[in-house]
């Protein structure tokens, strides 16, 4: 008897042989395939990024056949009609926007984290999150519109002036840039242990305490990625900023004086130059000073979030 069982319970296990083996080759050939796919999708992306900004790079270094780089990075002289190519302005007023904008966004953003995530009840964070999403999805050309129709004339009346500058600009990116920094600084909040928030607590903390001395410290890491990502958004913000800055080519004295930036820079002047011209390569230039900057932002990420996973 038992060596019957024996015969029957190889024969089975040989019929089922060949079938599991077969399953296997095809799994491992469709495991190959995609990863094959993955592979080549992300040194196809990869190339494209080499490709933009060795072509940008190539372009915008050749302003230095005949504009110094000391010109260009220190002079206050933009006038291309009289061959004076001086971007200290664009890239002053570039830094000053996106950090006044950061200023104003950076304790409205917070003070929304902490709310959804440790004080507002389920139904309300439900509610609030979706909405504070939708910003997101408005163009661009919207925010500068209404820069323009009301927050331009509303601060042209409070200070007697033309209401065009870096200030209306700023206030328009704040807005632009609040639910990156709101949503990631939140997500970094909530995923916080809770024995954090129960021991600070036990030890007799109040709750604003709690906040404010532990889950904002230990979630630093987050909020520093939300804080960088929001200023990747508002230096390469264009037309809202086109719309409401003044665009005139001059070193602002005030927040409130019209001026131009890199990106509007670019826009403005790029329909009114030839290809290959010491104009147009000084407007490739200032796109690889973005490029540049925006690199340069990434690289400061992935610093911080190592930092962050070593600790």
């Amino acid at each position: 008897m038992n060596s019957v069982a024996d015969k029957l319970t190889s024969s089975v296990e040989e019929k089922s042989r060949p079938i599991i083996t077969k399953w296997t080759h095809g799994q491992h050939r469709q495991d190959n395939l995609m990863r094959w796919v993955f592979v080549g999708s992300a040194a196809l992306v990869s190339a494209i990024i080499f490709s933009i900004i060795v072509f940008v790079g190539i372009q915008g270094v050749k302003t230095f056949q005949d504009v110094s780089p000391l010109e260009f990075f220190l002079s206050t002289d933009w006038t291309p009609g009289s061959n004076k190519f001086g971007a200290f302005p664009f890239l002053y007023s570039t830094l000053l926007m996106t950090l006044v904008s950061v200023v104003i966004s950076v304790p409205l953003a917070l003070s929304g984290a902490l709310f959804m995530a440790k004080i507002a009840p389920k139904w309300m964070r439900e509610i609030m999150r979706p909405a504070t999403d939708l910003f997101v999805g408005i163009p661009s050309v919207v925010y500068g519109l209404i820069g323009m129709t009301v927050i331009v004339p509303a601060l042209g009346k409070l200070t007697g002036g033309i209401g065009y500058g870096i200030l209306p600009a700023s206030i328009i990116l704040a807005i632009m840039i609040l639910p990156t920094i709101l949503s990631i600084s939140e997500d970094a909040i909530r995923s916080l242990p809770g024995r954090l928030e129960e021991a600070s607590l036990a030890l007799g903390a109040t709750r604003w305490q709690t906040m404010w001395r532990v889950l904002l410290p230990a979630a630093r890491p987050g909020i520093l990625t939300a804080i960088i990502l929001g200023m990747g958004r508002a230096i390469g913000e264009t037309m809202a900023v086109f719309m409401v800055i003044g665009n005139s080519p001059q070193m602002p004295k005030s927040l409130l004086d019209s001026t131009t930036v890199l990106t509007t820079a670019i826009v403005k002047d790029m329909g009114n130059t030839n290809y290959g011209t010491t104009w147009n390569n000084a407007l490739y230039l200032m796109a690889l000073l973005l490029l540049v900057i925006s690199l340069s932002l990434i690289l400061i990420i992935r610093i911080v979030a190592k930092r962050s996973e070593l600790k």
